[in-house]
C-alpha cells in the first residue's frame, strides 16, 4: 500500500521517465510542484505544451526551431560549405557556446544502435545526403567519442566520400564515453580546432 495518494504517485512516475531522475528525485519535483500557486504550475504546463507544438524540426538542418528554417541556417554569417553533424539538438548548443565554429550542423536525432534498434532509417540521413549539392566542401563527424557515436560517423563517412566531400572527426579533446553537451568551452574548441580527415 502506497504512503500517498494515486495522483501523486502519477506525477512522480511521469517524472521519473525525464533522464536521470530516480524515486527519490521524482518526489522531489513532486513535492516542489505541488508548492506552487495554481497559476505557476499551469504556466509550468502551459510552456510545455506550447514547446511540444511549437517547435518542429528545421527544414534544411533538421535542428528544433519554431520556424520553417533555424536562425543558423538563415544566417548569411555562416559557412554553408561546412556542415557539422551532431547527434542531437543539445550538441548543437554545446558547439555553439565556443564560438568558435562558423559553419552549419545537421542534427540525426540519434545514433546507429542496434542494441536500441535503431538504424539509418532511423536518423536524418537521407536529409544530410540531399544536402550534399556540389557546393559543401567538409562535413565534420562530432558525433560522441563512444562506440556507437564512432560507428555513425563511419557509416557516414563511407557514404559521403563517394561523394567527394572531405569528411573529418572532431579531435578527442573530448574523453571517450562523455557527452558534448557537458564539455567545457575550451575542450569543444580544441576537439574543433583538432579533428581530422576520416
Amino acid at each position: 500500500m502506497s504512503l500517498y495518494p494515486a495522483s501523486f504517485e502519477k506525477l512522480t512516475d511521469h517524472l521519473r521517465r525525464l533522464p536521470g531522475i530516480g524515486a527519490k528525485s521524482a518526489q522531489r519535483m513532486a513535492f516542489w510542484f505541488l508548492s506552487l500557486s495554481d497559476s505557476e504550475a499551469e504556466e509550468f504546463a502551459d510552456a510545455i505544451v506550447e514547446a511540444k507544438h511549437s517547435l518542429r524540426r528545421c527544414s534544411v538542418c533538421q535542428n528544433l526551431t519554431d520556424e520553417e528554417v533555424c536562425g543558423i541556417c538563415s544566417s548569411m554569417k555562416r559557412d554553408r560549405r561546412k556542415i557539422c553533424v551532431v547527434s542531437e539538438p543539445r550538441d548543437v548548443i554545446a558547439l555553439e557556446r565556443s564560438r568558435e565554429y562558423d559553419g552549419v550542423y545537421h542534427v540525426l536525432h540519434g545514433v546507429i544502435s542496434p542494441l536500441r534498434h535503431v538504424g539509418p532509417d532511423d536518423l536524418t540521413v537521407k536529409e544530410l545526403l540531399a544536402r550534399m549539392d556540389g557546393s559543401v566542401e567538409e562535413v565534420i563527424m562530432a558525433t560522441n567519442p563512444d562506440a556507437e557515436g564512432e560507428a555513425t560517423a563511419m557509416y557516414l563517412s563511407r557514404l559521403l566520400k563517394p561523394l567527394g566531400v572531405k569528411v573529418t572527426r572532431i579531435a578527442y579533446g573530448i574523453p571517450v564515453g562523455a557527452n558534448l553537451e557537458f564539455a567545457d568551452d575550451a575542450t569543444l574548441f580544441r576537439a574543433l580546432e583538432g579533428r581530422r580527415e576520416i
